[in-house]
């Protein structure tokens, strides 16, 4: 069933007002986490491909402020419309020359239209042996609890098929387009057999939900080194968001010393593709693959290595 809990002053709560997980300060309660051969961080490489539709799609929902300035209008908006088309035609291969030349297997969010009418890049990253977690349907289509948990069924169930007749596997893993969820969507990912979701980024370590049916797990992205975050929402200068990244791994990497951290960038081709951007990226991968005790993983190989720990770790 969804999280249905609300404060009951003066009746203490230990920490939020739902129950999809346990509240775990880090450094205070937890086991120590260990990463494999020792590793101070692992680092994940989320990159996102999603479709923006021609056309409004009836019943659905986009965030106001969605990067790209896609609205809807009296005309096609062609020109953000096309900017986001970018990432499909240059950006990506430019990104994932990128991540190649530093030895990162990305994870790639890609969305039901994008896994079906872009099969030339579903080829090209299974390819590149890239994993391929699912997306929703297009970035126009939101989850929101407008929704009737028989209507976001349908749409999970709709974004995993698409995924995984396109790839031929079932995907475990799945990121909301604008991290869209309802009360109730931590359960229904489970029950739809994935392990994981990157919708959560609330820790430096993964961590365990609490579903009825299934298992699922947390993959907290850094939402502030977000590109979309930083350089669309916030106007971040693309030196400073690379001076970002540097600094997040340089304390990660010194407080992983006695706790293992996780770094997950969550990267969109039409934003971090562009060819004045993609030297930050090149350089802060390089800065931060450069150190011992990294870890370059997918979420699959991650998650696949924490679920298996002994130590349970809240």
């Amino acid at each position: 069933m969804p999280a249905d809990r609300t404060y009951a002053f003066p009746e203490p709560h230990p920490g939020m007002d739902h129950d999809h997980y346990d509240w775990s300060p880090l450094n205070v309660v937890r086991a120590k986490l260990e990463w494999p051969n020792k590793a101070r961080v692992t680092l994940c490489v989320i990159v996102v491909l999603e479709h923006a539709e021609w056309k409004q799609p009836p019943d659905s929902y986009q965030v106001p402020n969605l990067a790209g300035g896609y609205g809807w209008g009296p005309f096609p908006d062609v020109t953000a419309w096309s900017h986001r088309e970018y990432g499909h035609r240059v950006g990506i291969f430019r990104v994932l020359d990128v991540l190649e030349k530093h030895g990162i297997k990305p994870t790639i969010a890609m969305d039901a239209l994008t896994a079906t009418h872009y099969p030339f890049l579903v080829r090209h990253c299974l390819k590149r042996e890239c994993e391929i977690i699912a997306h929703g349907i297009s970035v126009n289509r939101m989850i929101t609890s407008r929704m009737s948990e028989a209507e976001e069924r349908e749409y999970i169930r709709t974004s995993i098929d698409a995924v995984a007749r396109a790839t031929g596997k079932h995907p475990i893993g799945w990121l909301g387009p604008e991290s869209g969820e309802s009360a109730r969507t931590p359960q229904l990912l489970a029950q739809a057999g994935l392990r994981y979701v990157c919708d959560w980024g609330n820790d430096e370590q993964p961590y365990r939900m609490k579903v009825p049916e299934g298992e699922l797990h947390a993959l907290p992205v850094s939402l502030p080194l977000d590109d979309i975050n930083a350089l669309w929402d916030r106007h971040v200068e693309i030196g400073r968001y690379e001076t970002m990244i540097r600094e997040s791994f340089e304390t990660l990497y010194r407080d992983g010393a006695d706790n293992g951290r996780l770094l997950v960038l969550n990267l969109h081709p039409f934003l971090i593709g562009q060819p004045f951007r993609i030297g930050c990226l090149d350089a802060a991968l390089d800065y931060i693959i450069k150190h011992d005790g990294v870890w370059a993983a997918t979420g699959a190989e991650i998650i696949e290595w924490y679920s298996n720990l002994r130590v349970e770790i809240p």
